[in-house]
């Protein structure tokens, strides 16, 4: 790392929370003569780019902003920079920088500096509400801002797998949700398909994610965490309300896949070209009833097997009384393959707001999971 770069890291990581940007504009100018330094995020659609300072936000697919953001790579344009902000996979926004220099060396050290101002963002989120206030483009319902909290994240990537989801409607979504978490020898996923309306549902939810978080942080076994998951949800709700989850986990070695399928999504496998829905040994939701037994699956992935996992609030779509449906979706999941996760599980997303011609209504849930393979 150059002396430019572990300057403009000092600075964004010392910079009060309020002011990392600007401490990182006054840096660029002094040292590159950049005038003009701006963050973008990604809002929560995943469908604009949001100005910090506020702003037009950038929408058309075509924009240079756009093209950084999707093949994470700078992009120089007229002589203005847009870099990709973010970190382990997780796409924040990009940065515009101008007038973007003309020093190959100096393009790649603005490349790194952008990354480090989206580790930084990631450190200072939960201290402060200016990022997250400011990658909005409407307000978040209640129930909504509860599911969105409790994500890990929207996208993970690793030299075994690439990970990426999103919840739909994105700004009043209720009960759908995904959670994940990794070790570097397994990684963990679950998918729930709520049940209710509102804050009701954010809520059990919510009981479910942390009921599974307790669990699996115990290190018992899927089945026994789902078990585990199921007694709180009865003893709060008494059968009253339940909640349908999908639990993988994979072995990061091998590719070997153990799930439990209660009442949950549907699991799509993409091997070479050919869409196939994985067949799962279906069994009760969480909180159903009391004291359920939950088995295990086992299936081995080959290398370059992606899967999709998706709600009914996908397939079930409808437009004019017309459903989006199994067939469709098969089609367009087959023509993902090139894409990365993100970008499969966004054209996704944007493919089922273009058959209803808006938001979707009924919420959803797309995970799409990309094993890689084995690394040494």
């Amino acid at each position: 790392m150059s002396g430019a770069e572990v300057r403009a890291r000092q600075i964004v990581t010392d910079a009060p929370t309020d002011l990392i940007v600007d401490r990182l504009a006054a840096e660029l100018a002094r040292r590159y003569g950049i005038t003009h330094t701006e963050l973008y995020q990604v809002d929560y659609r995943l469908a604009e780019l949001l100005p910090l300072g506020g702003g037009e936000p950038i929408t058309g697919p075509g924009h240079p902003a756009w093209r950084a953001f999707d093949h994470q790579e700078p992009v120089v344009v007229d002589g203005t920079g847009w870099f990709p902000v973010g970190m382990r996979g997780e796409r924040r926004g990009v940065l515009r920088i101008s007038p973007a220099p003309d020093d190959p060396d100096v393009l790649r050290q603005l490349d790194t500096i952008a990354t480090v101002v989206g580790h930084e963002l990631a450190a200072v989120t939960s201290t402060t509400d200016i990022y997250l206030g400011a990658r909005r483009s409407r307000r978040l319902t209640l129930a909504a801002e509860m599911q969105w909290e409790l994500l890990p994240g929207r996208s993970r990537i690793r030299p075994s797998f690439s990970l990426a989801g999103q919840l739909e409607p994105a700004y009043a979504v209720r009960g759908d949700s995904f959670d994940w978490s990794d070790d570097g020898h397994r990684l963990w996923l679950a998918v729930l398909n709520g049940f209710g309306e509102g804050v009701a549902a954010a809520l059990l939810t919510s009981l479910a994610t942390y009921a599974l978080r307790n669990a699996r942080r115990a290190g018992i076994s899927l089945a026994d965490q789902a078990a585990l998951a199921d007694q709180a949800i009865f003893a709060q709700h008494r059968g009253a309300q339940h909640l349908s989850v999908l639990l993988l986990e994979l072995d990061l070695a091998t590719g070997a896949l153990t799930a439990v399928d209660a009442g949950s999504p549907r699991l799509i496998r993409l091997r070479d070209g050919v869409v196939a829905e994985q067949v799962l040994d279906k069994q009760f939701p969480l909180g159903m009833f009391e004291a359920t037994d939950y088995r295990e699956q086992r299936f081995q992935l080959e290398r370059g097997d992606r899967l999709f996992v998706v709600s009914d609030g996908v397939i079930d779509a409808t437009a004019e009384r017309v459903r989006y449906g199994e067939a469709a979706l098969d089609r367009f999941l087959r023509r993902t393959g090139p894409m990365e996760a993100l970008d499969a599980v966004r054209s996704l997303i944007g493919d089922l707001r273009a058959f209803v011609a808006g938001d979707l209504v009924d919420d959803a849930v797309v995970v799409c999971l990309d094993w890689l393979g084995p690394q040494p």
